[in-house]
C-alpha cells in the first residue's frame, strides 16, 4: 500500500472497485451508475470493468428500487444504492426508516440487512429548494440507521469499504463540492472506521467542529482567526450515529468556547444535538454558551441575490468566534474573489449538477 494525492470523487471510485473485487456478491446501482459521467465521477468506468450485472443503472423510481435493494441484502448480497440527490431519496423513507432500520431488531438480532446508501447533499449553481437539501438530521433520528459524512478523500474510501462490510444499514452522506477536493490516500483495501471524530487542528481559544464541507469552512475559519491572534482547534464530526463526544469534551474542555457547524438547518439539526451533548457532559468547562451554525429556517433559495447571504462560510464562523470570546478585533479584509455569485466554491466548479 501506498499513499497518493487524489480527489474526493477518485476515492470513492476507488472505494467501490475495491468492494466489488473482494466480494462478488457485493453490487452497485443507481440512477445514473453506468452513464459516461459516473455521478460526478464517482462510478464512471465501474460498469466497464464489472459489467452491466453488478454496476446497474435504475429507472425513477427511488421508493421501489430501494425496497429491491432492501430485499437482495436480506438474501446475502450487499448492494450499494446511490441516490443523486438525498431530496430524491426522500421517496425511499418507507423502506429506509420502516424496514432497513428496524430489520435486525425485530429478529432479534439473527437477521440482517446489509445495504449501503450513498446520498448526494448540498448546493451549487441555483439548485434551489428542491435539489440541494442536507438531510442527514432526518436519518440520524432513527435508531438502527448508520450515518456517516467524510470530508476527506481519506475517509470518503476508508468510510465506505467499512460500510459495506458492515451488517446494517450505513448512510454514506457527500456534499456536492467534496467531489474535486485532494488528499492523501492509501491504495488498495483500506478502511476507516464508521465512528470518532478527528482532530484536523490544535489550537487552545474555541472549539470549531463541522459537518462534512463545514469541516473544511471551519479550517478556513481557523485562518482567519490565526490572524488576529485566535487559535482555533478544529474537528471533524465525520459521524452523526454516534457522535464522538469523548474527543469533543477533551477539546471543550481545554478551549472553554464551542462552535459547531453542519451543512443542513440549524433547528431541530445535527447542531443542535452535537450542541446539547457538549452542554450534558462538559457544562462545567464551557465559559460561554455554544453557538450553532446552519442554514437558516427557510427553504434553499436559486437567485444568486437570496443565496450569497443564504450560506455561512469561513468568515460568518469567524465572526461568530469573535462575538463568542467578546473580542472587538476585526477580520482582515477580503481578497478579490473571482466567483460570479458564492453558489459555486470556486471556478473550477462547472456545474449544474
Amino acid at each position: 500500500m501506498g499513499e497518493r494525492v487524489i480527489t474526493y470523487g477518485e476515492a470513492l471510485r476507488e472505494g467501490q472497485a475495491e468492494c466489488l473485487r473482494a466480494d462478488p456478491d457485493t453490487y452497485l446501482i443507481g440512477l445514473g451508475v453506468p452513464g459516461p459521467t459516473g455521478i460526478f465521477g464517482t462510478t464512471k468506468g465501474l460498469v466497464d470493468e464489472f459489467g452491466p450485472d453488478r454496476v446497474l443503472d435504475m429507472p425513477s423510481s427511488e421508493g421501489g428500487m430501494s425496497g429491491i435493494a432492501l430485499g437482495t441484502s436480506i438474501c446475502g448480497l450487499r448492494p450499494i444504492i446511490v441516490h443523486m440527490r438525498v431530496d430524491f431519496a426522500v421517496l425511499s423513507m418507507e423502506t429506509l426508516v420502516n424496514q432497513a432500520a428496524k430489520w435486525h431488531y425485530m429478529y432479534g438480532g439473527k437477521m440482517r440487512a446489509p445495504l449501503t446508501v450513498r446520498m448526494i447533499i448540498g448546493r451549487g449553481w441555483g439548485q434551489g429548494p428542491q435539489h440541494s437539501q442536507s438531510l442527514q438530521a432526518w436519518f440520524a433520528h432513527v435508531p438502527g440507521l448508520k450515518v456517516v459524512m467524510p470530508a476527506t478523500a481519506k475517509d470518503a474510501k476508508g468510510m465506505l469499504i467499512s460500510a459495506v462490510e458492515d451488517d446494517a444499514p450505513v448512510i454514506l452522506f457527500e456534499h456536492r463540492w467534496l467531489y474535486g477536493v485532494t488528499g492523501e490516500v492509501d491504495e488498495g483495501y483500506t478502511k476507516e472506521p464508521l465512528d470518532g471524530a478527528r482532530v484536523l487542528r490544535t489550537g487552545r481559544d474555541v472549539t470549531l467542529a463541522g459537518y462534512s464541507y463545514m469541516a473544511l469552512e471551519s479550517l478556513r475559519a481557523a485562518q482567519l482567526l490565526e490572524q488576529v491572534g485566535v487559535d482555533a482547534e478544529v474537528i471533524d464530526l465525520r459521524s452523526l450515529t454516534p457522535i464522538d463526544t469523548a474527543t469533543l469534551g477533551a477539546s471543550v474542555g481545554k478551549t472553554g468556547h464551542f462552535v459547531v457547524s453542519d451543512t443542513g438547518h440549524a433547528a431541530y439539526g445535527a447542531v443542535s444535538e452535537v450542541a446539547s451533548a457538549v452542554v450534558e457532559r462538559n457544562f462545567a468547562d464551557l465559559k460561554r454558551a455554544p453557538v450553532r451554525i446552519g442554514l437558516p429556517d427557510v427553504p434553499t433559495p436559486t437567485t444568486p441575490a437570496l443565496a450569497d447571504h443564504f450560506y455561512p462560510g469561513p468568515r460568518e464562523i469567524a465572526q461568530q468566534v469573535l462575538d463568542l470570546l467578546g473580542s472587538d478585533r476585526q477580520l482582515p479584509p477580503e481578497a478579490e474573489d473571482p466567483r460570479p455569485w458564492k453558489d459555486v466554491p470556486d471556478m473550477s466548479f462547472t456545474g449544474p449538477y
